[in-house]
């Protein structure tokens, strides 16, 4: 094979090439390309792994990063738990002093056997020990401490039930029964009966009393019991209504305001109501009414009973 070779300044150059140069020319045009092409991608493919070792390296320190994160933060909320139980653990103990201290009062008030009631000493504990139970989510003294309180607190409630349903009972077959006038101050007004209606001139029946007095003037239960209505009635204005057991209960009518609720527990000479004139009602008074079995009664009796 020939090669011509031109040159501006000088004649034209003919070179022959042989086989074998011709065979080395091709191999060098055609090879340098090929070596450049993989020399390239074999730098590539180290560049990649280089990178995807160096992303691993970088996802695995994230990794423990968030997870030291995490366990600091756990840390922290098992130490404000920690310390919120320590203060609950003592809140409870002071109550248990507080029970305590209230139950040998009204012992030694009630004059009951101090054998019976003992709120001086823990009460005594026993029973298998629960091999199924393993769990636990405190520490041992501090889980023991928690079942010696619960254990304290269900033994003096009971207590404290049993002693407080001893002296109500003494004391509710005393105040139970309606004694004595449902004002704190102010005078009879209107009889239990037959009457002139105040509205109408006509002959009416009136079932129960009224007592006259001073606008916002206490009204108190004249026996002990539990309030069963306390709000608006028909012609009566604020009412409230306690029942006494024994099929007995006293209605406080025309108040100016109530001040128990249903369901409220009243002592004798508690105030359950204002003196006011609301429903059908001239002026400042309560109406009062006795009722047995359903059935209003004459107060009177009840009024001139004296209040123990």
């Amino acid at each position: 094979m020939k090669l011509i070779v031109v040159q501006p300044t000088t004649a034209s150059r003919t070179i022959e090439l042989g086989k074998r140069s011709w065979a080395t020319l091709s191999l060098i045009c055609l090879g340098l390309p090929l070596a450049l092409t993989a020399l390239g991608y074999e730098m590539g493919q180290r560049q990649g792994a280089q990178q995807a070792q160096e992303t691993r390296f970088s996802e695995a320190e994230l990794a423990v990063s968030q997870r030291a994160i995490d366990l600091a933060q756990l840390s922290a909320d098992a130490k404000r738990t920690l310390e919120a139980m320590t203060r609950k653990l003592a809140d409870i103990q002071a109550r248990v002093t507080r029970l305590d201290a209230l139950g040998s009062h009204l012992t030694t008030l009630s004059g009951f056997d101090l054998g019976e009631f003992d709120f001086s000493s823990s009460p005594a504990l026993g029973g298998p020990v629960d091999l199924t139970s393993t769990a636990t989510l405190l520490p041992a003294q501090f889980d023991a401490e928690l079942a010696q309180l619960s254990f304290t607190l269900h033994d003096r409630d009971t207590q404290l039930d049993v002693l407080a349903g001893l002296l109500f009972d003494a004391e509710a077959q005393r105040e139970a029964i309606p004694a004595g006038r449902p004002i704190a101050a102010g005078w009879l007004s209107s009889h239990y009966g037959y009457r002139n209606d105040p509205f109408s001139g006509k002959k009416a029946w009136h079932g129960g009393v009224d007592f006259a007095g001073k606008a916002g003037t206490d009204v108190i239960a004249v026996a002990s019991g539990v309030v069963s209505w306390s709000g608006d009635r028909h012609g009566y204005g604020a009412t409230v209504e306690v029942a006494h057991g024994d099929g007995l209960m006293t209605r406080y009518a025309h108040n100016h305001e109530n001040v128990v609720q249903v369901g409220d527990l009243v002592r004798q000479g508690d105030t359950v109501a204002l003196m006011g004139s609301t429903g059908r009602s001239t002026g400042p008074h309560v109406h009062f009414e006795v009722y047995k079995h359903g059935r209003a009664v004459d107060p009177s009796s009840y009024l001139r009973r004296t209040l123990r």
